[in-house]
């Protein structure tokens, strides 16, 4: 993800919504996968299903499925077979400097390799790390709350940020970006419910976090393009200034505005909000919780939001005992990782979205943390780690990945493709999986620099299809 003006943004579509069926064995087969397979292969395909293309027009709807793990015993890619099939693919000067690597999980076997341990800008495949450390340190049902409390006044209340930036301003009825979130609307209910008089000001408790709320790297105005606002432990529908979409401008105060909302929902002046840190002791009025972190992984992968990311990064932080700023949380993000057995050589994250131009990944790190969420259940890290697998966008079908691989030597990879997008300006990476013709499952990372990604991120998804598109032996 990108900032704006001097950056390019992320394409993205809105979260569709639906949820994508996952089935491990030794390795995955998704549902949305083969529909689209279906519908775009043609006759071959839908013969396989058992349809040919006259009783194809006949039948409404999509084809009926047969839904079943992919085989253990499916012909294993060879290095040989993928060096031909990507080769000259990754020869092209429109990929800048090429790193990159693909793997066998099943085996934890590298097919092929190009400079995987030289450290490159992620864009957001950086997220791979943070997200991929909150499903290692966090339990995956835990929700994040928001608390309001009252205040050393009998008409003061404190709405104490614990994190969460999903809370939403949005009506009961109505979904943000976020789903799931929790409503403002419900937590102003119980603090009505709960509260014996008048309200008449409203403070806000940003004690949660701790340093500046921009990291090195980001610039201001990231926030009007809509890519970030201040990391603050309080923050409605990420900062949006319209909640229902995905980048419109973002608030530079969103603490201030988040205590603003609340007020305008009990009665209270707006003007009289100020930050203040609540009394350890203090009641407890109402309290509301985000949807669980494995649900906050994978929207965070899915439309690449960089403030539900840093958000994230600093829950690993605090999980940890680490101090929850941006570099306790880089930190505390990298530590897990190691501590989990990855190599974490040659990384250098200054934040938890991969939005700083400081940022500095190899290509390895992100395909081991692919491989190990894609790989055998015998490996105890792949059942934490398989909200990555089921957040990833889907390619030509949602997310960041929606309108890629819609055309030309691409489009053999549309359905089959999951994958973490990266942008930045000069910046273009890709991470995740897909199974080849013969049913296997590899994981890949792929990162470009020093080109535009008008110009690599075609030749990237082309090198991610041609892994769809061979047998590889």
């Amino acid at each position: 993800m990108a900032g704006f003006g001097s950056r390019i943004g992320e394409l993205r579509l809105r979260e569709l919504d639906r949820r994508t069926v996952l089935i491990v064995a030794v390795a995955l087969i998704l549902v949305v996968s083969l529909i689209a397979a279906a519908v775009l292969a043609g006759p071959g395909l839908l013969r396989w299903f058992g349809l040919t293309s006259s009783t194809a027009e006949q039948v409404p709807g999509p084809p009926r499925l047969r839904l079943a793990p992919l085989a253990a015993d499916a012909p294993t890619p060879t290095k040989a077979g993928v060096a031909a099939a990507l080769n000259k693919l990754a020869a092209s000067d429109d990929l800048g400097t090429l790193t990159g690597v693909v793997v066998n999980p099943a085996g934890d076997q590298v097919l092929w390799s190009k400079n995987q341990d030289r450290s490159m800008q992620p864009g957001s495949t950086g997220k791979l790390l943070t997200t991929a450390a909150a499903l290692l340190t966090l339990d995956p049902t835990l929700r994040i709350r928001t608390r309001v409390v009252a205040g050393d006044t009998p008409d003061t209340v404190v709405l104490v940020g614990g994190g969460d930036p999903t809370l939403s301003a949005l009506p009961k009825d109505s979904d943000s970006v976020y789903s799931g979130a929790a409503k403002l609307d419900n937590l102003a209910e119980e603090v009505r419910a709960s509260h014996p008089g008048p309200i008449h000001t409203v403070l806000v408790d940003v004690s949660r976090f701790t340093g500046d709320g921009m990291a090195p790297g980001w610039e201001t105005s990231d926030i009007a393009g809509g890519n970030v606002t201040p990391i603050e432990p309080l923050i409605l529908d990420g900062g949006r200034a319209k909640p229902d979409e995905l980048d419109p401008p973002r608030t530079a105060n969103p603490a201030l505005d988040a205590g603003k909302a609340l007020a305008q929902r009990l009665g209270a002046d707006p003007s009289t909000v100020a930050v203040r840190t609540a009394p350890t002791t203090a009641t407890l009025l109402g309290e509301v919780g985000s949807p669980p972190v494995s649900d906050l992984v994978e929207n965070a992968l899915r439309i690449s939001d960089n403030v539900l990311a840093e958000s994230l990064a600093r829950q690993v932080a605090l999980a940890r005992g680490a101090d929850p700023s941006f570099a306790g949380a880089a930190a505390a993000v990298k530590d897990t990782l190691a501590s989990a057995g990855f190599d974490v050589s040659g990384v250098t994250m200054v934040d938890g979205s991969g939005l700083s131009t400081d940022d500095l990944v190899p290509a390895r790190l992100l395909g081991q943390i692919m491989a190990v969420a894609g790989g055998p259940v015998t490996d105890k890290r792949a059942a934490r780690l398989r909200p990555l697998i089921s957040g990833l966008p889907v390619a030509g079908g949602d997310g960041t990945l929606g309108d890629r691989f819609t055309g030309g030597v691409s489009a053999a990879g549309r359905g089959f493709v999951r994958a973490k997008t990266g942008t930045l300006t000069g910046v273009s990476s890709l991470a995740g999986l897909v199974t080849d013709s013969d049913g296997r499952l590899l994981t890949f990372a792929l990162m470009a620099n020093g080109t535009s990604p008008s110009a690599s991120r075609p030749r990237l998804d082309a090198l991610a299809a041609a892994l769809r598109a061979c047998g590889c032996r």
